[in-house]
């Protein structure tokens, strides 16, 4: 590592003043119901048998990541709202950077598999059942997860030799790619064009092969002869598609761009789209509104309810 500062003071919304403890307050409830939302649609698939099927397995997969993901970022957002400033050392900013962007990345991988669980459920109906096994879903969910942890590596390989010379100050939530970038003393050409590559390789594939997917999906629902059959497809893959556009055009205004036009004041308005309200309406949008997961939720509450009053 090339670095001269040994680590950064991450300094958020600095200009908020004293406005920053309402801020605290509202970020904290907001990553409550992130918590409370995501563990309850966990536990919720996880109790219910007959919700044991890929597209809620998948769910549950969903939501673990949203929790690391807010995990990384959130708390460290409530101290610098709290104390104003967090100081953290440099390999630790390497470390957040790292798992941010491999569980955004994994994210992003899962949100294509499940647009082919909706492909296979209903275009192929009658082999979803062998196609979508157990260990094929397995399978598929290691492959996220492992390409996942793998794109990030070359960008912080790249970064860890970066020289820091001047100003040690992070004006942003926390450790990302162009505020490093912004701070070092060291032409960032490669590091910039190589971001730039990656993110729009691993955006525009995904997003292609989503877009794809559903056309192949509306094509079949447009030709289903049954009115309540089209509705049931139709309510099925709502869902998926808002969580979809939600969090991918976040990242795309983030990342798919030269990193060279860093503008702080942008980057976290749009950082606290990504990071804070697409894991707060995931539950919401993907899960709540599920027929069969309120079934199941309100199944519950009537087994404790009645179990308290014995």
């Amino acid at each position: 590592m090339n670095q001269s500062v040994p680590g950064f003071v991450i300094l958020g919304f600095s200009s908020l003043g004293s406005f920053r403890y309402p801020v605290f307050a509202i970020l904290l409830f907001i990553y409550v119901l992130i918590i409370t939302g995501n563990v309850t649609i966990a536990l919720i698939i996880w109790v219910e048998p007959r919700l044991h099927t890929p597209m809620y397995m998948f769910a549950v997969m969903l939501s673990f990541l949203d929790i690391c993901y807010t995990a990384v970022t959130i708390p460290q957002t409530l101290a610098i709202f709290w104390i104003g400033r967090v100081y953290i050392s440099f390999s630790g900013c390497l470390l957040q950077m790292y798992f941010f962007h491999s569980l955004g990345i994994t994210e992003n991988y899962l949100l294509t598999v499940m647009a082919y669980d909706r492909y296979v459920a209903i275009c192929n109906p009658l082999r979803y059942s062998t196609i979508m096994t157990p260990k094929s879903c397995k399978n598929l969910v290691f492959l996220c997860w492992l390409c996942g942890f793998m794109s990030p590596v070359t960008k912080l390989i790249l970064v860890s030799f970066l020289p820091f010379c001047g100003s040690n100050e992070i004006h942003h939530l926390f450790c990302d790619l162009s505020p490093l970038l912004h701070l070092s003393c060291a032409d960032t050409f490669l590091n910039v064009i190589t971001d730039f590559v990656i993110n729009s390789c691993i955006i525009i594939l995904t997003s292609a092969f989503i877009a794809l997917t559903y056309t192949k999906i509306l094509v079949t629902i447009i030709m289903m002869n049954s009115a309540e059959g089209r509705r049931k497809a139709f309510s099925t893959c709502a869902a998926h598609i808002t969580v979809v556009l939600i969090f991918f055009g976040s990242v795309a205004f983030m990342y798919v761009r030269p990193q060279s036009v860093y503008a702080p004041e942008y980057d976290q308005l749009v950082t606290v789209n990504y990071t804070i309200l697409t894991p707060l309406l995931n539950p919401a949008v993907y899960s709540l509104r599920n027929k069969e997961i309120k079934k199941a939720i309100k199944k519950y509450i009537q087994i404790r309810g009645t179990s308290r009053r014995l």
